[in-house]
């Protein structure tokens, strides 16, 4: 072992491994993730910004690490936590250990990460703390107490601007229907879909305003996932609402001009209080790539992949809206989905863009395109 390095949890527990990554300390939300899969995906995904990762699954980094695999710019997990790391990597561009370094992230192997696991599915979301120290120290009962003293004193996760961190900058891919979209924390194959099925797609950056973005006179607009709770976030929930506001009067009242909008994850949370519904925490939070969920309408159940630790309160959706739940989650009934009555703006809690996971949901992009399409005939004709 030539680093050492121990995870204290608020509720006192301590967890003594082997370091790897980065030698720094990292503070934050402890959850964890269940796809057996997409390491690199789950690491370099947004919506875990402030949160330090366990992984369930026992073996991690057996494949390596790939430029193509990388959801955005570099990993946003505070820490990542194995049980076991394996090195060993023929035909990667490079290691998780080296991945992560480069990148000022730390990590933790060789801990029982089931038992981890399960403590954090009977006491929810813990925040921790994560210190490295020389093999000598390993086990010292005063680092042990230190590293439980940090995490308790961890600020609140929504104290921090984890949103406008982790947004990117402008930028414009694709050639077809002009998408616009709001760059909460979006993860890249999202991107990749909207483009593969003919999109211009704009990246919006967090803090641009609506008319910047109906300036642009987008045929669609998404509004993507993204780290934190979404009650943080005043300035963003503004911006979504005058956006939601403008497809709701182009397609409503006879106008015959719609404006297709879709949310996804954190833009489904922020649609959902943009007409006056409420959001509340999950006890330990959806993340994995195994979660059932079921349309309401048809009754099909399709497998997602999910990353949140917030809900959206099906009872705090009225009906004078014309908003209806969609979709729901088989696991616990939370909502999953919403939908307007008569227009094209929906919204899904889960990543329809699958990675890591299954890609049974990639028609929610086919769906959004038609109706992207469907609105630029209808305004030309």
């Amino acid at each position: 072992m030539s680093r050492a390095a121990v995870l204290g949890l608020e509720d006192g527990s301590t967890w003594w491994g082997e370091a790897f990554g980065d030698a720094s300390p990292a503070v934050g939300e402890v959850v964890f993730n269940t796809a057996m899969t997409g390491y690199q995906e789950i690491a370099s995904d947004a919506s875990y910004n402030g949160q330090l990762v366990v992984l369930s699954y026992p073996l991690v980094g057996n494949y390596g690490v790939f430029a193509r695999a990388a959801e955005s710019r570099r990993p946003w997990v505070e820490a990542l936590i194995v049980r076991e790391l394996n090195a060993t990597c023929r035909e990667s561009t490079d290691d998780l250990d080296g991945y992560l370094r480069s990148h000022g992230v730390p990590g933790l192997a060789g801990i029982d990460t089931r038992a981890l696991v399960r403590r954090l599915r009977s006491a929810g979301t813990l925040r921790g703390a994560l210190l490295q120290v020389a093999p000598h120290l390993a086990q010292d009962p005063d680092i042990g107490r230190e590293a439980v003293a940090k995490a308790r004193a961890a600020a609140a996760l929504s104290s921090r601007p984890l949103v406008a961190e982790v947004g990117g900058g402008a930028r414009e891919v694709g050639s077809g229907p002009k998408v616009a979209l709001i760059d909460t924390g979006v993860k890249e194959n999202q991107v990749r879909e909207l483009v593969r099925r003919g999109a211009t797609v704009r990246m919006f950056p967090v803090g641009a305003s609506a008319r910047e973005v109906l300036g642009w006179s987008p045929d669609g607009i998404v509004v993507t996932n993204g780290p934190g709770d979404p009650a943080s976030v005043p300035q963003v929930t503004a911006t979504v609402r005058t956006l939601l506001d403008a497809a709701l009067q182009r397609g409503g009242h006879g106008a015959g001009r719609p404006l297709p909008l879709l949310g996804i994850c954190l833009g489904h949370q922020l649609i959902a209080r943009c007409i006056g519904g409420t959001t509340s925490r999950l006890r330990f939070g959806h993340h994995g790539a195994n979660h059932p969920v079921q349309d309401v309408r048809t009754g099909k159940v399709v497998i997602t992949s999910q990353n949140h630790e917030f809900q959206v309160d099906e009872g705090s959706i009225r009906p004078e809206t014309d908003f209806v739940v969609s979709a729901r989650n088989l696991n616990d009934g939370s909502v999953e989905g919403l939908a307007h009555r008569t227009l094209p703006i929906r919204t899904y809690q889960y990543h329809p863009e699958g990675a890591p996971g299954p890609r049974d949901n990639e028609p929610v992009f086919d769906a959004f395109l038609d109706d992207v399409r469907a609105a630029v005939a209808a305004r030309r004709g």
